[in-house]
């Protein structure tokens, strides 16, 4: 009987384990998260407004102009760079870095591996070839930052660090995470990425 009960608990782990490594995005981002990112039309226009007459108009367009579609073969490594719009100034753009997605547990990893901001966290399946993006940013001197999802500190609906964006395909070997609404510093967010 012991040994039966033992069994039947070590199956009722082992489906729980396998249940949360195949949970989805919407099972680990807060209710905060996944409402910025219902919001990312809105946060695009926003902040493409507020970015107007800038001197990064071009680079810009360049990363948001093209519809989003299927990413193809993400894992590997990239050129990336931030493109910031609106918020605290009208536009900002980055100089490229290398970034990197691997597969880590069962999902893939998405990572900024160098420049003095950070940025990792996971990529989930969101259908039609894109990924919805879960991750924190860091400073190069901090250990990397994890996701906190649900588990905002003391009440607070979100973290400075948190990011959720939503990675597609814009041409070959081109792709872009958008991320509406960040905590901090501009309206929305881009990484564009390319081989």
């Amino acid at each position: 009987m012991r040994a039966l009960k033992l069994g039947v608990g070590l199956t009722a782990l082992s489906l729980l384990v396998s249940t949360a490594a195949l949970a989805g995005w919407q099972d680990v981002a807060s209710p905060y998260d996944q409402q910025r990112l219902g919001k990312i039309d809105e946060a695009r226009a926003k902040g493409l407004s507020e970015a107007q007459g800038g001197s990064d108009m071009g680079a810009i367009h360049g990363a948001l102009d093209s519809a989003g579609g299927s990413v193809g073969s993400v894992e590997g490594g990239w050129r990336c760079r931030t493109i910031k719009l609106g918020g605290m100034a009208p536009s900002r753009v980055y100089s490229w870095f290398s970034c990197r997605v691997s597969s880590r547990g069962g999902h893939l990893f998405f990572q900024k591996i160098n420049g003095s901001q950070r940025t990792s966290g996971y990529l989930y399946p969101n259908g039609n070839g894109t990924y919805v993006y879960l991750g924190a940013t860091n400073m190069s001197t901090e250990p990397l930052h994890a996701y906190s999802g649900s588990g905002a500190s003391v009440g607070a609906g979100a973290t400075p660090d948190d990011q959720i964006g939503l990675l597609v395909g814009i041409g070959s070997g081109h792709a872009r995470i958008e991320l509406p609404y960040p905590v901090q510093e501009s309206t929305f967010d881009v990484i564009e990425l390319k081989r």
